[in-house]
């Protein structure tokens, strides 16, 4: 007889049908019921958050994957362009942008007269304002790499200005207009008018994917060109540099490191790295890197190094995560049948935890390619128009990066930036579903259920 039975403490019998509940019962019940709501509603309102942060991005930003272009056909003058008529290269090369200017101009009335559009906008310069400031540019560089065509009458696909796409996108209204000294209602209606016409089309933007910054007065040339190869040398460092060594440190950590107040003191620091906030890796790289070391300012090799320092925690918490998901069975059978501890480790722990490091390993280079605050403190918020050569010597020239050109874009004062900020935030967004994709596929690929 057992000590609850022999005490009397005998639980009194129920009474009714076990079909019918008590009041216990249905307090119990309702509890749940309650809890399980306030679930229900906390996901609710972080998925209508997610829509509606995505919607706001998507409706302002879709936009600048579009643009509007003038056809034109221009009359390359050789008066203008080459005065000697030599062709020389070097005596081309003196020509402005200005002095294509009224090359532009002239096309574009004679443009006007061709199709019969009639506008209060009569003169070369009024109606050339409806071209982006860029298109001298274009012009300039095609004539550069083809002077053999100089006195030949090219057509061209040109820009058109910021205020005349925005009018085509709905950022730009008469009334709007109006106001702005960058544009008339008369330079809308002509623009209307032309596209009407087929002298204005608007059509998918691949520039916005390849082409460099540009200035203040030309949004509609900017592009995410520096900073998408910016942010590639960036990555590709990091991840050369922090999956080795975060997987290292791992293995040693989990495997060989003897259990002692010196390897708690150190995982204790890995995790605490892991919480610090990333512009105190922005900080420390100004001062080791640039400040010490004397590396180059706005370089992918700095921003690079920055990066590994904030990723490495990550990593090593996945590895070391992964590692201990691994049954212990797996070394004992190793150690079993004659293996080293090393062979163990490499032969059968490692392959069967690949999935979980490669899993971690993808997930910090995806939030380290979304910081900002570190790569400003080192300088790559400068306006760069040049592109980075190829690795090596690539990695030290002058760069930006997606999520700074997305800061540097919000700072500026036209609209024009804002659109192209919101298709930089879309560009971005893409880079990490396809880099969580990825880990989701490989944890898939390669895992093992015990």
């Amino acid at each position: 007889m057992t000590d609850l039975t022999s005490s009397g403490a005998v639980p009194a019998p129920r009474k009714g049908s076990l079909l019918t509940q008590d009041a216990r019962t249905k307090q119990r019940n309702a509890k749940e019921a309650r809890f399980r709501m306030m679930g229900l509603i906390a996901v609710t309102i972080g998925v209508l958050s997610l829509v509606g942060l995505l919607a706001s991005i998507l409706a302002s930003g879709l936009s600048s994957f579009q643009q509007t272009y003038v056809a034109l056909e221009v009359y390359l003058d050789p008066a203008k362009l080459d005065k000697k008529g030599e062709r020389n290269i070097e005596d081309i090369a003196k020509v402005s942008t200005f002095g294509y200017t009224p090359l532009i101009e002239a096309a574009m009335i004679a443009a006007i007269e061709q199709t019969g559009v009639t506008s209060d906008v009569a003169n070369a310069k009024a109606a050339g304002e409806l071209i982006s400031k860029e298109a001298p540019a274009t012009l300039r560089d095609f004539v550069l790499a083809n002077p053999d065509l100089i006195g030949e009458t090219v057509q061209f696909d040109l820009l058109a200005a910021g205020r005349i796409d925005g009018f085509f996108k709905g950022r730009v209204t008469m009334e709007s207009a109006a106001l702005d000294r960058n544009v008339s209602p008369e330079q809308l209606q002509l623009a209307q008018q032309l596209k009407d016409a087929g002298i204005l089309t608007t059509k998918f933007n691949w520039a916005f994917f390849t082409a460099p910054d540009a200035s203040d007065t030309r949004p509609e040339a900017a592009g995410l060109g520096v900073a998408i190869i910016g942010s590639a040398y960036m990555m590709l460092i990091v991840l050369v540099l922090s999956l080795p060594l975060g997987v290292a440190a791992s293995i040693y950590l989990e495997e060989f490191a003897p259990k002692n107040r010196w390897t708690d003191l150190i995982e204790v620091n890995i995790s605490n790295l892991a919480a610090v906030p990333s512009i105190v890796f922005g900080i420390l790289g100004l001062a080791i890197f640039i400040n010490m070391v004397g590396l180059p300012q706005s370089a992918p090799i700095v921003g690079g190094l920055v990066l590994t320092l904030m990723t490495l925690p990550t990593i090593i918490i996945a590895t070391r995560a992964a590692l201990k998901s691994v049954p212990p069975s797996i070394r004992d059978a190793a150690l079993g049948v004659g293996a080293s501890k090393m062979q163990a480790i490499f032969h059968h722990v490692l392959p069967l935890a690949m999935p979980g490091i490669l899993t971690g390993a993808i997930i910090g280079l995806a939030q380290a390619l979304g910081e900002t605050a570190p790569l400003l403190l080192i300088g790559m918020v400068a306006f760069v128009r040049e592109y980075p050569g190829g690795p090596p010597d690539g990695f030290f020239d002058p760069a930006a990066a997606l999520p700074v050109q997305v800061y540097n874009w919000t700072q500026r004062g036209d609209p024009a930036f804002v659109e192209r900020a919101s298709g930089a935030i879309i560009v971005l967004l893409v880079f990490l579903v396809i880099m969580n994709i990825a880990a989701i596929l490989l944890r898939r690929r390669f895992e093992r259920r015990w």
